[in-house]
Formats: C-alpha cells, sequence, structure tokens
C-alpha cells in the first residue's frame, strides 16, 4: 500500500465495515460503481487516481476486500 494513501483506505475500511450493501459506500467523492464483465457483482470506490478498493457484498458483509489499479 501506497504511505499516502493510507488514510484515504483507513476511511474507506471503516465504511466498508459499517456498510450493509454497495449502495450504503455511495458516499461523496468515492464514485461507487460496479464494475463489469467478469467483474460483474464487484464494485469500487475511488482512493486516489487509478487505485481502487474494490469489494463484494454476501448479504449484508462486504467480503473480497482488494486495493488495486486494475486500469
Amino acid at each position: 500500500m501506497q504511505a499516502k494513501h493510507a488514510k484515504r483506505i483507513r476511511l474507506i475500511l471503516t465504511n466498508l465495515d459499517q456498510a450493509e450493501s454497495p449502495q450504503d459506500m455511495d458516499l461523496p467523492g468515492l464514485r461507487l460503481h460496479e464494475l463489469k464483465g467478469s467483474r460483474k457483482n464487484i464494485w469500487s470506490v475511488s482512493v486516489s487516481g487509478n487505485w481502487r478498493v474494490t469489494f463484494r457484498f454476501i448479504g449484508r458483509d462486504a467480503e473480497i476486500v482488494n486495493y488495486e489499479d486494475y486500469h
């Protein structure tokens, strides 16, 4: 993880821990969107530049959480 992203990732993970659905992550500046194609059902929020936190919800819990540059 890039050190300059730590504070924002901490904020995202705190919100993700409290979220019960992807829509709970639709917060100002996060640019929530669902991925397409083979990554359908995976959601993404913006960290910085091309860096994203991606996740999938199973029931009311976020699982398969990643920090990645998928562009």
